[in-house]
């Protein structure tokens, strides 16, 4: 069982002036994986309590996904904040996602989503739209599961 935190950043969504669609589908697509959420918030496009979530739940959960604040808008600090908390960066995530997203859209591209660990957390970003989180997410689902053992210290080999 894979535990999770699921972080939706918004600053509308934080104060009830727009529905979150986004963490509840990330919730729902977790299930494929046998992920179980521990925790679920809406937060305001706020540098500094996005890193304490960050944080705190880096202590408690196996996996963090957050939603939003990965664009260009000045408000949008979640690789930011991100960035300040984990010890080390797994590039390919976020490049898989584009990567992927270029098939789709050009828009793909303006996405500063990065993903690494926080001690035994992996942290990842992913946009804020439902389509977007649908698209992303399937990209990496399968890979979740064997990064997670990974970063708990299994040693088996990793070829499949």
């Amino acid at each position: 069982m894979i535990t999770v935190a699921v972080l939706t950043v918004s600053d509308k969504g934080s104060i009830g002036e727009r529905e979150d669609l986004s963490g509840p589908l990330i919730k729902d697509m977790l299930k494929s994986i046998d992920a179980e959420v521990k925790h679920y918030d809406i937060l305001p496009d706020e540098k500094e309590l996005i890193k304490e979530k960050l944080i705190k739940y880096s202590k408690e959960v196996d996996l963090i996904i957050t939603t939003g604040g990965t664009g260009l808008s000045p408000r949008d600090v979640t690789p930011e904040a991100t960035l300040e908390v984990i010890d080390r960066e797994v590039a390919g995530i976020a490049e898989a996602m584009r990567s992927e997203g270029l098939k789709k859209t050009s828009r793909s591209m303006l996405s500063r989503a990065v993903a690494g660990m926080k001690g035994r957390s992996l942290i990842i970003n992913l946009p804020g739209s439902p389509k977007a989180v649908k698209e992303n997410l399937a990209v990496i689902l399968d890979v979740i599961p064997h990064a997670i053992d990974k970063i708990k210290g299994d040693t088996k080999e990793c070829a499949r």
